[in-house]
């Protein structure tokens, strides 16, 4: 394949690629592998698709698309806001399910029944107060790696009712549990459900929504997620006040219920995946949903929806969860390459310590030396503010790339948690600044979320979708999820221990650990910032090194003008790409080298750090 070729630059970018229409993102891709003469423009619009049989067993899951019974509007831009909002309720589902145990392990009535009461002080209640939490993330992980599988195989809807149908067991049983096995039980249950909804909600609402506003999208989703963390808290908070305490922590538990209800029957109402459908076979149908959904006409966009899913089904013994871990030719090990990117971030983002702030929040307040109601009012309003801050992410994200977001947003966070640390340390000490000191701790804890709000909560999110291939994009999401729930399982089951053990050093120990992350993200990240998904397919294809630097010098030496992967490209970039011109960067780089040897002894070593910084994607 000539190496000029996959220079040329498309005008839509990469996170694009995961909110814009479908055929936008294949109208200006190859088919996901970074080969634009695999598929011709003749595959495109021939009719010689060899489309699979049905999947045997999917008459035995409930539910599914129905063209009579979807939503009907007047115009695409109400179709695409229902979609939009249908979206953001499961996701803040989500949320509110991951942050509904925060109070409930504080119940006493709760402990009591568990039989892990009291905690202060006994290792063994410690253990099955974090193991309670942790088992959840177990059934997030099996269920993310079921529903990738059955989205690709009974078609997106299904998977979101089968989901929600773990769910709702699972909220039932948490609701009555009357002791801990049948608690762990039930949290197995509830993690299988969410991790299946979690996989599939996102995939289904890029593929058949068209989005428009990007960054809009992106704030509202994030801000419903941690919404919903914040509205179980608060309702928590407020059921805690009856007398009853039984029922302060069964009520938030069966509030589940209706957010379950409102996803599993609510999804049947709305279209399948086009791309889904034209892969099973059903042109029509996948035809008439692109008119429900976009302005305009649909018939290119439908081409470019054909030639993926040939290349899907040409490549369809690749795609499977085995194949992209243990590879046998080259396009696998390229996808257990991004596979390994996707899951270890998600990891990285649980190290970072949102999961210890935000589950434990009370605890920390009150060995800061917070009296317990004030620690829960404390906590919840450091939720509200985290909800808030998820905003300037938009801003992040978008003008700095994601590099530089995740870099510059760990450094913050790991001297804030060094600051914090150290106050905490001399909040605990009996004496006239105590409260001086726990005030500090306080701030510096808002603070702390607030800037994971605005860098990391998002990018482990989205960075997946700007990675992976369309033909893998569902599973390529349960990849991610799984990578999330190991993260979060390994976090909350250890954080009781912390506490206890080491209580201030916690939150040192958190400090090191974001320090641990930032090399992890210099050295392996590629910016996908500005770069469509086909420019993406060629860093994976002639990269071959998992040092960006050397993966950016082996692109080079290829002669493909593309090859600075650790900086965002800029609009300038990509229109002297689009020309056939060398970047501007690219031809200055001997300039800026001499550059350094002229500046003064006194100005060049800052002169020359904040060039090689720039280099690297940190400025």
């Amino acid at each position: 394949m000539a190496t000029q070729q996959t220079a040329t630059v498309p005008s839509k970018t990469s996170s694009d690629a995961e909110f814009h229409g479908e055929g936008e993102i294949l109208a200006e891709k190859d088919a996901s592998h970074g080969s634009q003469d695999r598929v011709t423009e003749d595959a495109t619009t021939s009719d010689d698709l060899q489309y699979p049989e049905p999947w045997k067993y999917e008459k035995f899951f409930i539910g599914g698309y129905s063209q009579s019974r979807m939503f009907k509007f007047k115009k695409p831009k109400s179709m695409y806001i229902a979609i939009n909002l249908f979206a953001g309720i499961a996701i803040m589902f989500y949320g509110y399910d991951q942050g509904v145990m925060s109070q409930v392990n504080l119940n006493p009535e709760y402990q009591k029944l568990m039989g892990i009461s009291p905690v202060e002080g006994n290792s063994r209640n410690v253990a099955a107060e974090g193991g309670i939490v942790s088992v959840y993330y177990g059934g997030t992980l099996i269920g993310a790696l079921v529903a990738g599988s059955l989205a690709d195989r009974c078609g997106r809807i299904k998977a979101v009712v089968f989901g929600s149908m773990w769910a709702l067991l699972g909220a039932v049983l948490q609701a009555s549990a009357y002791n801990i096995a049948w608690m762990c039980c039930a949290r197995v249950i509830a993690g299988v459900g969410v991790g299946a909804i979690d996989c599939v909600v996102p995939v289904w609402s890029a593929e058949v929504s068209s989005h428009q506003a990007r960054g809009a999208f992106l704030a509202i989703e994030f801000f419903m997620n941690i919404g919903g963390l914040a509205l179980a808290y608060w309702i928590e908070y407020f059921a805690y006040l009856d007398p009853k305490k039984v029922m302060a922590w069964r009520t938030p538990l069966a509030l589940q219920i209706v957010f379950i209800f409102i996803i599993g029957i609510g999804i049947n109402f709305f279209p399948e995946s086009p791309r889904w459908l034209m892969k099973v076979g059903r042109e029509e149908e996948s035809r008439n949903i692109l008119k429900a959904t976009r302005d305009g006409d649909v018939e290119d966009e439908l081409k470019g929806i054909k030639k993926v899913v040939k290349f899907e089904l040409e490549t369809s013994t690749q795609n499977h969860y085995w194949a992209m871990i243990f590879p046998k030719d080259r396009y696998s090990r390229q996808l257990r390459w991004r596979v390994v990117l996707a899951v270890w971030l998600q990891i990285m983002q649980e190290l970072v310590g949102i999961g210890v702030i935000t589950v434990y929040a009370v605890d920390l307040f009150q060995d800061a030396g917070f009296s317990e109601q004030l620690s829960k009012l404390l906590a919840g309003f450091n939720n509200l503010s985290y909800m808030l801050s998820v905003i300037f992410a938009v801003i992040t994200l978008d003008r700095y790339g994601r590099r530089s977001t995740m870099i510059w947003g760990a450094v913050g966070m790991a001297l804030i948690l060094l600051i914090a640390g150290i106050l905490d340390k001399y909040a605990q000490i009996q004496g006239p600044h105590q409260r001086s000191y726990g005030a500090a701790v306080a701030a510096f804890t808002f603070l702390y979320t607030a800037t994971f709000g605005a860098t990391w909560l998002t990018t482990p999110w989205l960075y997946p979708t700007e990675i992976f291939p369309l033909n893998v994009r569902a599973k390529g999401g349960a990849w991610s999820v799984v990578g999330w729930s190991i993260g979060n399982g390994i976090i909350t089951m250890i954080t009781p221990f912390l506490f206890q053990a080491i209580s201030y050093g916690t939150l040192l120990l958190l400090f090191g650990l974001n320090v641990f992350c930032i090399p992890f993200v210099i050295i392996m990240y590629p910016e996908t910032a500005g770069r469509s998904l086909e420019q993406m397919d060629t860093f994976f294809e002639h990269g071959n090194s998992w040092n960006v630097f050397k993966s950016s010098r082996r692109i080079r030496e290829q002669g493909i003008d593309d090859w600075r992967w650790a900086k965002k490209m800029r609009a300038e970039d990509h229109a002297e790409l689009g020309q056939g011109t060398k970047m501007e960067a690219e031809i200055q780089r001997p300039t800026e080298d001499d550059k350094d040897a002229q500046q003064s002894w006194k100005k060049r070593p800052i002169y020359t750090f904040r060039r090689k910084a720039s280099n690297a994607g940190l400025m």
